[in-house]
């Protein structure tokens, strides 16, 4: 047997293997959130919620649906990406029903029972990774679409600023409402984003890799080649100037950088890259009264604990976390409550710290771990450039807002407004994340696919015939 057709049949056992894994593992991923769905109720009411069996069937619907088509349109894929975000998506409808339970925001005039809702927007994020895998059949097309993506992605992000279009809320000005619906754009310019940087580093790299001068032990890059990184970063500049958003801005930035550095694999970018965020963000807070007073909030929470809302949003957060401890209250146990209107976005994470504890921190974070592990494998097992950085810029993309929300909220970086991937409530993260889950899901299939065996040639034919 040649080893093409060695490879070929090793590929087509392994499909229905990885699949029946799949569909093992998103059995747990649907059973964990009903059994801590079943734990909030017996806390807070002590008795079974009503709704369990109703939220148990929606969201094993969904996986079902998710798991079917990936079964038929993308079977070589990697096993684990769909569990580990279904898991994540029904924890956090989980997390946004135990604060709609809660007496003290249910007090508020402006209260909506945010779970019913996040269930449709998952659903319509389903919906959403279904296109991607129905529609998308290779990921190498988006390559034809470069610079359309970059300008989708500026109009997506300044779609914001439009008069009439654009809504501010608490000093940032990151929604547009269409149809008495808000949406994020920026949520989804991160995909058009990494689909540009994809296909513009992927010709671009080898100039980006030159070196001009070595100083203090960097290699720099030439100066011609500092412009598309100046431009990328006044960009971002503009971004937190107009809309006063430092979440998108370092989102935007550090995405560049990132997929800058893997292209080019000089150390050199990211020690610029991270001067220039420092530099910008530096200057911004300088004039900027919402920047500063995010950063005055990281910088002593509890010194303007009393004066500004800032401050009292972190406090009760860092609060929240010392008060869970290494096991945490239990679930419907805590106060996270207290911080207000954004505890079940913005803050959601802080529930988690109080009701879970450290130990429930530390398995979120695995499981985002595992999910940007796995799309870091995807790159490396991408056949082609284009798809090598775009599924690296995707996982970094995934990556960073993690970190830039948890450390937010934790208090080790300045507090962002961004939302925790698959766990905060919001329509356009949840429905924008399922699209960047369908697109790693479809890279990595054609690049587990197992190659087509050569035909064979002529001359090996006619040897077989001659041959007595």
């Amino acid at each position: 047997m040649s080893s093409s057709t060695h490879t070929s049949t090793i590929g087509a056992i392994g499909a229905p293997s990885r699949r029946n894994t799949e569909l093992a593992l998103l059995v747990f991923a649907v059973l964990i959130p009903i059994f801590a769905y079943a734990n909030v109720g017996l806390a807070i009411n002590d008795e079974v919620p009503t709704g369990m069996l109703g939220y148990g069937l929606g969201l094993g619907l969904l996986a079902g649906v998710a798991h079917l088509i990936v079964r038929r349109f993308a079977p070589y894929a990697d096993p684990l990406l769909l569990p580990l975000a279904t898991l994540l998506n029904g924890l956090g409808i989980v997390l946004i029903w135990r604060l709609d339970q809660s007496e003290r925001l249910q007090q508020a005039s402006t209260f909506t029972a945010g779970a019913p809702n996040q269930l449709m927007y998952s659903a319509l994020g389903i919906a959403l990774f279904v296109g991607v895998l129905l529609l998308l059949k290779d990921h190498r097309v988006l390559q034809r679409y470069t610079y359309i993506s970059m300008v989708a992605a500026l109009v997506l992000l300044l779609l914001p600023l439009v008069p009439g279009l654009g809504r501010n809320v608490f000093g940032a000005k990151i929604w547009i409402s269409v149809a008495g619906f808000s949406i994020q754009p920026g949520e989804f310019a991160k995909i058009a984003l990494a689909v540009f940087f994809s296909g513009y580093l992927m010709v671009k790299r080898d100039a980006l890799a030159l070196a001009s001068r070595r100083f203090m032990g960097l290699y720099l890059p030439r100066g011609r080649d500092l412009g598309p990184i100046i431009t990328i970063w006044a960009v971002s500049l503009l971004i937190l100037i107009f809309e006063t958003d430092l979440g998108t801005s370092l989102l935007f930035f550090g995405l560049f950088v990132i997929m800058l550095y893997v292209a080019t694999e000089r150390t050199s970018w990211i020690i610029i890259g991270l001067g220039m965020s420092v530099a910008g963000a530096v200057g911004v807070a300088s004039f900027s009264s919402h920047v500063e007073a995010r950063v005055n909030a990281w910088l002593d929470p509890f010194g303007c604990y009393a004066d500004s809302g800032a401050c009292e949003q972190i406090g009760q957060s860092i609060m929240a976390f010392g008060s869970g401890g290494v096991l945490g209250t239990g679930w419907g146990q805590g106060n996270s409550d207290l911080i207000g209107f954004a505890a079940n976005s913005d803050f959601i994470f802080s529930t988690v710290g109080e009701e879970l504890g450290l130990a429930g921190v530390m398995a979120f974070l695995l499981i985002y771990g595992l999910i940007i592990e796995r799309g870091v494998r995807t790159s490396l097992a991408a056949r082609d450039p284009f798809g090598k950085l775009f599924a690296i810029g995707l996982t970094g993309a995934f990556a960073l807002q993690i970190f830039i929300v948890a450390g937010g909220v934790m208090g080790l970086i300045p507090l962002t407004g961004m939302t925790m991937p698959f766990l905060a409530y919001g329509g356009s993260s949840v429905i924008a994340n399922w699209a960047l889950i369908g697109i790693l899901i479809r890279i990595s299939d054609t690049a587990r696919r197992p190659a087509p065996s050569p035909a064979p040639s002529p001359d090996a034919e006619m040897t077989q015939v001659v041959r007595p």
